[in-house]
């Protein structure tokens, strides 16, 4: 097996060392991740600039390399530029905190998953729903057999796995097959002032857990499970082609 890992927390997260560790046992990992944080990238893609990517040692042995661009550029460049041939498997994470809900449409994380979907290779999108706890020992584990089983049975073309663990002081039930949730992140804005008396914006804020319906993302995580959630992007509103076709311009 040869791997692809990327993440969108940088290549020094805690979360991208511990599950390379695991996958490296399974076969021939490349890792190719952003040289910074990049949560919250989306699919955005380095078009005007050029992209730096420099190997990366750890303990003086070699570990993968860093490119000063989003995780969709990790995934494109590592695919097209630098790895010997296709990887069999695309890994994103293990990211510090859930990527759950409308959080999908921001997220580094499954974007770097995304764009190994749109390159026609399975992909697997894993976070852990914290953002303080660093124990990955467990989400490794479960990681571990989702990407086996990925490997071995393969997905549709065009879907990757989204992937969510719960914290770590939460025992596991099980795994949870489950929807994208409707819940929204509720943004606040806190409102300061630089030492030139500009004003300035601190964006934060909050996913509305009141999740009613049991067979969600969110509602899985906060009840224990691993969630996973099949995402395709095909982005046409087939329900309204009709509708639309009837209009009078």
């Amino acid at each position: 097996m040869l791997a692809l890992l990327s993440n969108d927390d940088g290549i020094n997260a805690p979360g991208l060392k511990a599950i390379y560790t695991a996958l490296a046992d399974m076969g021939d990992v490349v890792l190719v991740a952003p040289d910074k944080e990049q949560s919250a990238a989306g699919h955005a893609i380095t078009i005007a600039d050029p992209l730096r990517v420099r190997k990366v040692y750890e303990n003086g042995s070699f570990f993968g390399y860093s490119v000063d661009g989003t995780p969709a550029d990790c995934v494109k460049i590592a695919v097209e530029a630098i790895m010997p041939r296709h990887p069999d498997i695309v890994v994103s994470g293990i990211n510090h905190g859930c990527n759950v809900a409308t959080n999908i449409i921001y997220s580094g994380t499954v974007s770097a998953a995304t764009e190994g979907t749109l390159l026609g290779i399975p992909s697997i999108a894993l976070s852990m729903n914290s953002y303080l706890n660093p124990d990955f020992s467990r989400a490794v584990k479960w990681a571990i057999r989702i990407i086996q089983k990925t490997v071995k049975t393969g997905l549709p073309l065009g879907t990757l796995l989204n992937v969510n663990f719960p914290a770590p002081e939460i025992e596991i039930r099980g795994i949870k097959i489950c929807r994208v949730s409707d819940c929204s992140f509720k943004v606040s804005f806190e409102k300061r002032h630089d030492p030139r008396g500009i004003d300035y914006y601190w964006q934060g804020g909050a996913m509305d857990k009141n999740e009613p319906d049991k067979d969600t993302d969110i509602r899985a995580v906060e009840d224990g499970y691993v969630a996973i959630t099949p995402i395709r992007y095909d982005l046409t509103d087939r329900n309204f082609l009709a509708d639309l076709k009837s209009w009078e311009f």
